[in-house]
């Protein structure tokens, strides 16, 4: 379903008319509280802050090109008992994806979840961003979705953008309660609001917005966005296996990886009370490294950067949503995202699956299906 409503923006004020809404919702009775993120003054830095007074979100700052955690893993904390009273979050369609993955794995919930989410424009990495806000001082949100929207020259700027959110073919959200349409929208006069569940449909009544349609030529302009992505995208994989086809050529990938295991703790999916890799069955015996130098000749220290990641690999290529919170958090820049959603791509269309597509899909390897991998098994049709 999809019913679609106005919401008008006073004074060409795009972020007002935002955190108006924002402020509105939260002022319904059943909505406890908003998780949104915020402009903090604190280092210029944007963060999700979780807001139970209204008065609190004039830093509310959802367009923000700033991605520094993937907001899913909070909202499973929010969720993993019930409260009572329901909880808004303003996530972006890769949070949503990867918050429908914890649903599967059993790590979250939606039953006392709202979810709104505003057309993607992609972020910066972090240091880029930093950068970002540092040339633009003030407005720096307003500049960029400016830019972002402006044809050719947002475009231009894409070119600036993580590699994960160029690779990225789902900027229009589609798993939220109420979706909010910026691109392809007169913004200085109007956001599109869709509700796209019941529960959002509920919401947008109680505010008494007015009934609309979603303007003409839209997908029109969606389409060459999810064109250049997907292209993006293509480019990236070829690249990236032309670069991983040998475990020669994997080592060298992953040389400068220093073991702080940050894409571990980054990755939304990623949810393992206890890795092993943090246990003891790492922490080998003095003699054994020894042994290994002196067997080999010389042995690179730490000894097993290639059989974590190589594991990470296995345990995360069906769930990656490819967010690139992965590479954001690595100190030395290694493009882990790029390996991981290549991996994840091949391994999710071999199940004929999708991270995030519904939560209705049982994950792979989680059911039995009678006659999957029939050629590797050896079961004849």
């Amino acid at each position: 379903m999809s019913a679609t409503y106005i919401l008008s923006v006073e004074k060409r004020d795009l972020q007002s008319a935002l955190r108006n809404f924002f402020s509105s919702i939260l002022k319904l009775d059943d909505i406890a509280s908003i998780l949104v993120p915020m402009h903090l003054a604190a280092n210029n830095s944007v963060k999700p802050v979780l807001v139970s007074d209204p008065g609190r979100l004039e830093s509310a700052d959802p367009l923000a090109p700033a991605f520094p955690i993937n907001s899913a893993k909070i909202v499973s904390s929010l969720t993993r008992k019930p409260v009572g009273r329901k909880i808004a979050a303003v996530l972006r369609p890769c949070e949503i994806r990867a918050f429908v993955e914890l649903i599967k794995l059993k790590q979250a919930s939606a039953d006392e979840i709202i979810i709104i989410s505003v057309d993607c424009l992609g972020a910066y990495s972090n240091i880029d961003y930093k950068r970002f806000v540092s040339d633009k001082k003030e407005n720096s949100t307003a500049v960029f979705v400016e830019m972002m929207l402006s044809g050719e020259k947002g475009a231009d700027e894409e070119t600036r953008l993580s590699a994960a959110c160029r690779a990225c073919e789902h900027s229009i959200p589609e798993k939220a309660d109420i979706r909010i349409g910026i691109i392809g929208v007169n913004i200085n006069e109007q956001l599109l609001i869709q509700a796209l569940t019941p529960a959002g449909e509920e919401i947008c009544k109680s505010l008494g917005l007015p009934s609309g349609q979603e303007p003409q030529g839209r997908q029109e302009t969606v389409n060459p966005i999810v064109a250049r992505r997907k292209a993006f995208r293509d480019e990236m994989f070829d690249k990236t296996d032309n670069a991983t086809d040998s475990i020669g050529k994997l080592t060298e990938y992953f040389a400068d990886c220093v073991n702080c295991y940050n894409c571990r703790v980054a990755c939304p999916v990623c949810y393992c009370r206890e890795c092993v890799f943090t246990t003891d069955v790492f922490n080998h015996e003095p003699c054994q490294y020894m042994q290994w130098a002196e067997r080999k000749g010389a042995v690179k220290m730490p000894t097993d950067t290639l059989f974590y990641h190589l594991t990470r690999l296995a345990h995360m290529s069906t769930a990656c949503v490819g967010c690139g919170q992965c590479s954001n958090a690595c100190p030395n820049e290694i493009p882990v995202m790029e390996l991981f959603r290549t991996v994840a791509y091949k391994t999710q269309k071999a199940f004929e699956y999708e991270a995030g597509r519904s939560s209705d899909e049982p994950p792979p390897l989680s059911v039995f299906r009678e006659k999957e991998f029939g050629e590797v098994v050896g079961i004849a049709e």
